[in-house]
């Protein structure tokens, strides 16, 4: 009921018809507090989870959305089940913008990618930062995996892109890894225009693909004892400092002039006559 509730104020429940009382707003209201003031009597709730929820159900101006995930997340640690990202209730984006704005020639090939949440953070990553095109290596896993889309907030119906091979990478702009052993990242000269290249999780970036590069091995310092980050958040630290980098040059994204309605309709399309 929670779950259905929190989904509600987000205007993404789809239960209205077997809950009338979730279409009211008061009636919702009404039944989130009965249902938060039982909860904050459950003397198997950490005591700072009680705190709050009393906090806000004396609050007339509360806010409902986190009450009601603060209360769900609780009981859930009292069921000992464990929320994985996919489960999460999360809004969609939503932008005013009505054009992309990317830096012209900012491409990513990623390869060989498996998991279908480091996917669609790769693609919400790159969509964010201004990248212009995503190039997937065929063994990459499915960009439209439920958990894809789902990390991807949508980008993955924004963000041009296409499968291709290692060999069909163009050979007239400059290719440069993120990999180990290479230029720490503030001293890297990134290319006004270029493809950079992301390995596997397991593997990182093949012989055959390091063979490919022309403009270098960029590295992200660390000082961990694991020294090692998640690709898709490795992937994050770079494109910020791409993206930094060329507007210190005087570089600014361009408006393309694509409409996001439009692209996203003609995804979808494409996806059910596939």
């Amino acid at each position: 009921m929670l779950g259905e509730i929190e989904r509600s104020i987000l205007g993404l429940s789809d239960e209205t018809h077997k809950n009338p009382e979730l279409a009211d707003v008061a009636e919702r209201r009404q039944l989130l507090f009965a249902i938060a003031n039982l909860v904050s009597q459950d003397e198997k709730i950490l005591s700072e989870e009680q705190t709050e929820i009393r906090a806000l159900l004396a609050n007339n101006d509360a806010d409902e959305r986190r009450l009601c995930n603060i209360c769900r997340n609780a009981l859930l640690k009292i069921l000992k089940i464990q929320s994985a990202e996919w489960d999460l209730i999360v809004a969609p984006h939503d932008s005013s913008r009505n054009q992309r704005k990317v830096f012209p020639g900012m491409c990513i090939f990623a390869e060989d990618i498996r998991s279908p949440f480091n996917m669609g953070s790769i693609f919400r990553t790159a969509e964010a930062f201004g990248a212009e095109k995503l190039f997937l290596s065929p063994l990459c896993c499915d960009c439209n995996h439920q958990r894809s889309q789902r990390s991807a907030m949508g980008c993955i119906d924004i963000l041009p892109h296409e499968t291709r091979s290692l060999t069909e990478l163009p050979d007239d702009v400059p290719i440069f890894a993120l990999e180990t052993g290479g230029t720490p990242l503030d001293k890297f000269d990134f290319p006004e225009k270029g493809i950079v290249i992301l390995g596997s999780e397991e593997l990182g970036i093949s012989p055959a693909a390091l063979k490919r590069v022309t403009a270098g091995i960029v590295t992200i310092p660390l000082d961990g004892v694991k020294a090692s980050l998640n690709v898709s958040v490795a992937f994050g630290v770079l494109m910020n400092a791409w993206a930094s980098s060329l507007k210190k040059r005087g570089i600014e994204p361009l408006c393309r002039d694509e409409d996001l309605l439009g692209m996203q309709l003609r995804h979808r399309l494409s996806l059910t006559k596939a």
